[in-house]
């Protein structure tokens, strides 16, 4: 085949952070993250991917399986095998590795174990005054008796009971996870840490719930639903109330995924397929627990030990030494780097521009909001001190409408201007502008070019890049693209910035065909691309050609990748390397070699179809020599990463690479090398 498929390459993808979390060089409670990342990612891609393939298997119309390279049906078959392999290696490692290592350190997670009496008094205690409140046991069985709902992502536990005449019954126990912690930190006893998983301490209860009844058996389940909104992308009515209402029916959606205890006995299963009208397909067979994304909440009482060194963030003093940081970007432009420099110039950009008097207006595009924005109180108070403040927010962002919503409304009772989603195209640029009156009498533009979201929280754990300028022709043509956001029926053009539903795809194949003349006229040509996702062909077909013609490509492609790298006569001049460590690669950077005049842009979007052709993206280029530099050094060392990075094979495997003589982990690497720059 001459494209991997999306999903299986997004399972690929995932099974490399499950090999972290199989790292024994990985500190034990990062590998206990990585458990509860993979976990979190497998979690959504049901949500999302695999019920859409679902709804596509169910619908069986020609028209739309002529889309796909195979049967829907058969996709899915091979999804659910790759992931059913996958959470075996997910149960092996946590049952085999990460408890005991755990327990070796003096950290005791019960799972089958018989509670210590010294423990008893607590959990009874804990569970009549904390858990008891949350709880709703319901009888299922019997013929009048209707189904309760069982909402998306909750646990809950089936109970098989035996009542007063010798009957099976059937019980179900929701499992407050979410109003309390997944796991409650136990007295600690002969130097132990002890901690156990709430639904065990309901389970340790049961007799007290069902007095009447005899326990016979008590199996976890979980259901996922279809989350994803379904809004239509003509505008018709009020987009905004489309949104809060699909987002209330979000928890509505069919199922995609019914996960259950394993040991659950058949009777009991049937009589929960037929209750809950769950088909064959749905059916997942699990472990114990679920949900184990919940082990971001397990403590780690032994801090800082078990757990990463931290990196304290790198402060440049360029932007240290001046009083207002728009006094340094008028003297040159300003690179930084998240999460190795703080992003404390980020919140100063747009706190100064608050309180400066002599910035008059401030534009911004949001996509994902901090749940608690410092950004977007710094833009309230902007409009308090009366500046001209529009702000632009995406509440078309998957799993963020709520939040961006709340904020918006909150902006918008502020005096700030709020423009909300394009219809039919999500707003996923990372941009912000800023007008400052000189004393001259003149306006001074000054643009945040960014490869991440505004946000504080995620901030510190994504690897990303932003460029702070006042370059005219850079700035000039963001405040087009502003302009366009709020009014899209003008006419505007671009030549620096490469920005989708304009200019991008065109923009990008004729610098991959500059490298492919490059290339037929036997000089070095050379391309390097860094991106989340690869899938759009289009544009994979386009590397496949300069492949053919002799440009040397490297790509550094974090998650979905659909090309297939080392096919002979068509990418054996094409490497795919993935790098997973303690920051989340977020950044797109694209560099090509250009005769030796090396051209490098820096932007939002990823080679997906979705952000080429149905969003609003901005790629930005890096003129400065000094700031080309840092970005080349960057790629460099994350191509030299034989610790953390792997190759993608041609079969989809990833293939970590050998140490060598000198072992590289490009993000320390990088981090170290940031730090020598500022003496």
């Amino acid at each position: 085949m001459k494209y991997f498929d999306r999903d299986l390459s997004w399972l690929s993808f995932n099974e490399r952070v499950l090999m972290e979390a199989a790292n024994p060089g990985v500190p034990l409670y990062e590998r206990v993250k990585f458990l509860a990342i993979y976990s979190s990612n497998l979690d959504e891609f049901f949500r999302v991917r695999v019920a859409g393939l679902r709804s596509i298997v169910d619908i069986d119309k020609k028209k739309i399986n002529k889309e796909f390279d195979r049967p829907p049906k058969e996709v899915l078959a091979e999804l659910l095998q790759v992931v059913h392999l996958q959470q075996e290696e997910f149960g092996r490692i946590k049952r085999e590795e990460v408890i005991p290592l755990l327990k070796k350190e003096g950290i005791y997670l019960y799972r089958d174990e018989d509670i210590l009496e010294e423990h008893r008094e607590y959990i009874e205690h804990y569970f009549k005054s904390n858990v008891l409140s949350y709880l709703q046991p319901v009888i299922i069985s019997g013929e009048n008796i209707r189904k309760p709902y069982l909402e998306n992502r909750q646990l809950y536990m089936v109970i098989d009971l035996i009542g007063a005449d010798d009957r099976a019954e059937y019980a179900l126990v929701n499992v407050p996870s979410g109003p309390l912690s997944r796991f409650i930190s136990l007295p600690k006893f002969n130097d132990i840490h002890y901690y156990i998983a709430i639904e065990d301490i309901v389970k340790e209860n049961l007799d007290f719930l069902f007095h009447q009844y005899k326990v016979m058996g008590c199996y976890s389940i979980k259901l996922n639903r279809d989350a994803d909104l379904n809004i239509e992308d003509e505008y018709s009515g009020d987009l905004v109330k489309k949104i809060k209402k699909q987002i209330d029916k979000r928890d509505l959606g069919v199922p995609s995924r019914f996960l259950y205890d394993s040991l659950m006995p058949k009777q009991t299963l049937e009589f929960i397929q037929a209750k809950f009208d769950l088909s064959e397909d749905d059916l997942v067979a699990g472990g114990r627990y679920h949900n184990m994304h919940d082990l971001f909440q397990l403590k780690n009482p032994l801090k800082p030990k078990l757990e990463n060194e931290p990196l304290t963030a790198i402060r440049k003093k360029v932007l240290d030494h001046k009083r207002l940081i728009f006094d340094a970007i008028d003297e040159h432009d300003i690179l930084l780097h998240f999460p190795y420099q703080t992003y404390d110039y980020v919140l100063r950009f747009f706190n100064e521009a608050a309180l400066d008097p002599q910035v008059k207006e401030i534009n911004v595009t949001f996509y994902r909001i901090a749940p608690d924005s410092f950004i977007c109180n710094a833009l309230i108070s902007a409009a308090h001190n009366g500046k001209d403040v529009t702000v632009f927010v995406e509440i078309k962002a998957r799993f963020d409408e709520a939040n961006n919503l709340r904020w918006a409304e909150k902006m918008e009772k502020a005096g700030i201007k709020i423009v909300y989603s394009i219809p039919g195209l999500k707003v996923h640029a990372k941009v912000a502008l800023v007008k400052r009156e000189l004393e001259n009498g003149t306006t001074r533009k000054y643009g945040y070019f960014g490869t991440g979201n505004f946000n504080e929280k995620t901030a510190i754990i994504y690897a990303d890049e932003a460029l702070l300028t006042h370059q005219s022709y850079l700035t000039d043509e963001l405040d087009n693209l502003f302009a366009y956001l709020s009014d899209q029926k003008r006419e505007i053009s671009f030549h620096e910035l490469l920005v989708a539903q304009f200019n991008i795809t065109d923009r990008f194949i004729a610098l991959i065909d500059r490298e492919i003349e490059h290339a037929l006229q036997g000089n070095k040509a050379h391309i390097i691309i860094k991106m989340n996702n690869l899938q759009d062909d289009i544009m994979i077909d386009k590397l496949y050609e300069a492949s053919k013609a002799g440009v040397k490509i490297e790509l550094i492609v974090r998650a979905i990748c659909c090309l297939r790298p080392g096919l002979e006569g068509l990418s054996e001049n094409i490497t795919v390397h993935r790098i997973v460590d303690r920051f989340l690669e977020h950044s797109r950077v694209f560099y090509f070699y250009n005769n030796g005049s090396e051209d490098i842009y820096l932007g939002s979007a990823d080679w997906m179809k979705r952000n080429l052709y149905h969003r609003i993206e901005v790629v930005f280029p890096l003129y400065d020599p000094s700031l080309k530099q840092e970005m080349i050094q960057l790629l460099n060392f994350q191509l030299a990463d034989n610790t953390k990075g792997c190759l993608l094979d041609a079969d989809l495997h990833n293939v970590m690479i050998d140490n060598g003589p000198e072992p590289v982990r490009s993000q320390h690497t990088f981090y170290e090398w940031l730090k020598t720059l500022e003496g």
